[in-house]
């Protein structure tokens, strides 16, 4: 599967020489993972995290789960078949929303956003190349999946200064964005990030592959969405009763019941598992200071039952 493209710091680097060329496009920089996939033939879709592609669906990571399942539900295959000769020769490329501690308005914010589309000819020549970004993101919106906010169009790049260049709001959150993608239509492309934003978080900017994969160490500071300070990692009752809050449970239960038609305690408990993965600094996985997804779950199963109860 095609690799993400690299995206330079250009503040206070040298500018690539093919970026501050013609008209620009500013994207938002969203404080995520990056996540790539491809429909085969047949019209399963195939899943890759920046360096690493997932054999089956328990291979995703847990934080990127919800993202893996927004494309799933909303993409739309036959467009993608109308629309060239062979599917298999395009790969999407976008950021799994998830915390790396930029605090979203998560119930506001889709699990994925697109970024980029590479479209090939033929998967063992490597030919091809990546859509300018105003086709990017009426591609995006043709199959069915929202891309990355644009912040300005058509900028002309006379008019346009890295250094001095402030990031604006969010429009996924009540404060500044992690940064900005600066692009032209001739595949030049570079990264302005906040003020004391770092650069191995903007996962989908393609940073550090080891902490991309494996995430980092859990923050301490309090998270959004009325949770408390971290818990400690090795004890998943502290876990569940920081992070499972009313609030995840409840639109767990309604987007199981709107999308499934009714929903169990499983179910339930596994979504919620999900959600603290992706909105929260708790980090589920091997090795380093993770917690065990499995304890967690059966910490908060009960409250899981509680809450289809009380609907």
């Amino acid at each position: 599967m095609r690799s993400f493209p690299p995206l330079p710091d250009i503040r206070g680097s040298p500018t690539p020489d093919d970026l501050l060329d013609g008209h620009l496009w500013l994207l938002e920089l969203i404080d995520g993972t990056g996540l790539r996939f491809r429909m085969d033939e047949s019209g399963l879709l195939r899943f890759g995290g920046p360096e690493t592609t997932y054999a089956d669906a328990d291979a995703v990571p847990l934080a990127l789960r919800p993202a893996v399942r927004r494309v799933r539900e909303r993409f739309d295959r036959e467009a993608l078949r109308d629309a060239v000769e062979d599917p298999a020769d395009v790969v999407f490329f976008g950021v799994a929303t998830r915390h790396r501690g930029t605090d979203y308005e998560w119930d506001r914010l889709p699990a994925f956003l697109g970024t980029d589309v590479w479209v090939g000819s033929g998967e063992r020549s490597g030919e091809g190349s990546f859509r300018p970004p105003d086709a990017v993101a009426a591609v995006f919106d043709g199959v069915g999946l929202e891309p990355v906010t644009a912040v300005e169009r058509e900028v002309n790049a006379r008019d346009f200064d890295p250094e001095t260049y402030e990031v604006p709001d969010s429009a996924w959150r009540d404060g500044p964005a992690a940064g900005v993608v600066v692009r032209n239509k001739r595949g030049g492309r570079g990264k302005l990030l906040a003020e004391g934003a770092a650069a191995d978080e903007n996962e989908g900017a393609r940073g550090d592959a080891r902490a991309r994969e494996a995430g980092s160490a859990q923050r301490t500071e309090s998270a959004p969405g009325g949770d408390s300070a971290a818990p400690p990692l090795d004890d998943p009752e502290a876990v569940a009763a920081a992070y499972a809050t009313d609030d995840r449970f409840e639109r767990a239960v309604a987007d199981l019941d709107r999308r499934t038609g009714g929903a169990t305690v499983d179910a339930v408990a596994d979504r919620v598992v999900e959600a603290i993965a992706r909105e929260t600094p708790v980090r589920f996985g091997d090795g380093g200071a993770s917690a065990d997804p499995e304890g967690v779950r059966a910490a908060l199963i009960e409250r899981a039952r509680t809450a289809l109860e009380g609907r």
